[in-house]
C-alpha cells in the first residue's frame, strides 16, 4: 500500500472561527475568494452532510467545473468533502489540464479558536486514487500554496471587510 501524500495549509486569521467558517460556507463570501484571479461562480452550496457544493470557475472564454459532496459539517469547527473535478454537467471526470490528477481529494479545513482569532488547516488528501494519481498530486504538492495562498491572501482581507 502506497502511503498517501499529505498537502496542508495553516493560516491564523485575525477574525473568530465563526466569521472564518462564513467565509467557507456562504456562497456570495466563497465567490470573492475561492479561485483568485479568475470569476467564481458558486452554482449550489448545501452545506450539510449529504449535501453538494456545485462550482465553475471561469476565464478567458475557459470554465473550470468542481463538485464538493459533504461528507462531516460540524458548525464553526471542521468540513469535511469531496473534491472532485467534473464536466458541464457535474459528473466527476478527469482534469482536462491535468489528466493524472486524482479524480476525488478529500478536504478536510477545521477551524480552531485562538483567542479571539482562528486558526485555519486545510488538507487535501487523493481519496480511492490510481499510483499515477497519487504520484500526479505528489508532483504538485509544491506549486499548491501559490493558488491556496493568494486566495488566502483575499479571505484575509474579506474577513477585515466582514470585522468592520
Amino acid at each position: 500500500m502506497t502511503d498517501l501524500p499529505v498537502y496542508e495549509l495553516k493560516r491564523l486569521f485575525d477574525a473568530p472561527c465563526d466569521l472564518v467558517w462564513r467565509t467557507w460556507t456562504e456562497p456570495e463570501l466563497v465567490q470573492r475568494w475561492y479561485g483568485p484571479g479568475v470569476t467564481s461562480i458558486v452554482h449550489k452550496m448545501d452545506v450539510r452532510v449529504g449535501g453538494e457544493w456545485l462550482h465553475e470557475m471561469q476565464w478567458g472564454g475557459n470554465s473550470n467545473y468542481q463538485r464538493a459532496d459533504y461528507t462531516e459539517v460540524a458548525q464553526n469547527e471542521k468540513l469535511i468533502w469531496l473534491h472532485g473535478n467534473t464536466d458541464a454537467d457535474w459528473q466527476v471526470t478527469a482534469n482536462p489540464m491535468m489528466p493524472d490528477w486524482p479524480r476525488w481529494l478529500t478536504t478536510t479545513v477545521t477551524f480552531t479558536p485562538n483567542g479571539e482569532k482562528c486558526d485555519m488547516v486545510l488538507t487535501w488528501v487523493p481519496h480511492n486514487a490510481s499510483e499515477a494519481e497519487i504520484a500526479c498530486f505528489a508532483a504538485a504538492m509544491d506549486q499548491m500554496g501559490n493558488g491556496w495562498g493568494k486566495g488566502m491572501e483575499i479571505l484575509a482581507e474579506v474577513l477585515q471587510e466582514l470585522k468592520a
